[in-house]
């Protein structure tokens, strides 16, 4: 089988369920910034040992996420998808790593080490996917945009988590 099909050199794309849109379409855009999102967090998951498995259950979420915004309006056939339960997994998982972290103070800046600022990315990416996807602008995408807010807040933690057992500082913020 080959990769390309150039079926996409006049700059359209296929949705699920064979709609040809532009590849500047608005749920193009966010479904890529899933799949960025996506590839970031396979970075975290490739150099953490504590969290990757839960990680890659992210990724497996995000891809059900990026499945959806991929498709038309009215498909024959259903697509994964996510659920209430996996936002509050997310939570319970924030609140749980929160226990052993320090009282936060001050605001952080990215860094510290690799693995931390390597999440403090993801995070960002995360907080453009979740803008991608209100600027749809469609009620059914309201659990993928709180999945996004809850994922953006527990990769900051996990960030501030890395550097706890790495032993690091975090980088605080300095007004001068």
């Amino acid at each position: 089988m080959k990769i390309y099909t150039k079926t996409g050199d006049t700059g359209e794309t296929s949705l699920v369920g064979g709609t040809r849109v532009s590849k500047s379409d608005a749920k193009i855009e966010a479904y890529g910034t899933v799949d960025e999102l996506n590839s970031s967090l396979g970075v975290i998951a490739s150099l953490d040992v504590h969290y990757s498995d839960f990680i890659k259950s992210i990724q497996h979420k995000l891809f059900n996420i990026g499945s959806v915004l991929a498709a038309e309006e009215d498909l024959s056939f259903e697509l994964p998808d996510i659920a209430l339960s996996d936002i509050s997994l997310l939570e319970q998982e924030i609140d749980r790593l929160n226990k052993s972290l320090p009282k936060l103070k001050n605001f952080i800046l990215p860094g510290g080490s690799v693995l931390s600022a390597h999440t403090h990315v993801s995070r960002c990416i995360c907080r453009r996917a979740e803008r991608r996807v209100v600027i749809l602008g469609d009620a059914k995408y309201g659990t993928h945009i709180k999945y996004l807010n809850r994922l953006s807040d527990y990769l900051f933690i996990l960030s501030r988590e890395f550097l706890r057992i790495e032993g690091k500082e975090e980088v605080i913020w300095r007004k001068d």
